[in-house]
């Protein structure tokens, strides 16, 4: 009777709960790297402290520009390396839960099948 509840629940709610806690680390990742966000300002200012309008001569003017078009690529540069890197977790989370997820009906038959091997001397071929 034990064993019939426990492969009940591991082929369903115990799956649904798998699925269901795969698909809330994913959103936290997602959450984490803020893709939209980071797109969204993709050419912002990145932690200028003026950034607002400057007035004075020309040589004043030319320097805040060029210091808000330095702060605008630098920050371009971190988001788009931030996106990557975002993308390249979610992409590699989405395989891990996949493999996972396929993975998880064969978990309970692993024990029975070591067994099997055991008792008909099986080994592996790279000893």
């Amino acid at each position: 009777m034990f064993f019939v509840g426990l492969l009940s629940w591991w082929y369903g709610e115990g799956w649904r709960g798998r699925l269901h806690i795969m698909a809330n680390r994913l959103a936290a990742t997602t959450d984490y790297f803020s893709i939209s966000l980071l797109l969204s300002t993709l050419f912002a200012p990145f932690r200028q402290i003026s950034a607002g309008s400057v007035g004075g001569s020309i040589s004043n003017q030319a320097r805040a520009l060029v210091d808000k078009t330095i702060s605008r690529l630098i920050g371009a540069i971190v988001r788009i390396s931030m996106v990557i890197i975002g993308l390249l977790v979610i992409v590699f989370q989405i395989i891990i839960n996949v493999f996972l997820l396929l993975f998880w009906p064969l978990i309970p038959i692993l024990p029975v099948l070591g067994l099997i091997m055991t008792i008909i001397g099986w080994v592996p071929l790279w000893r």
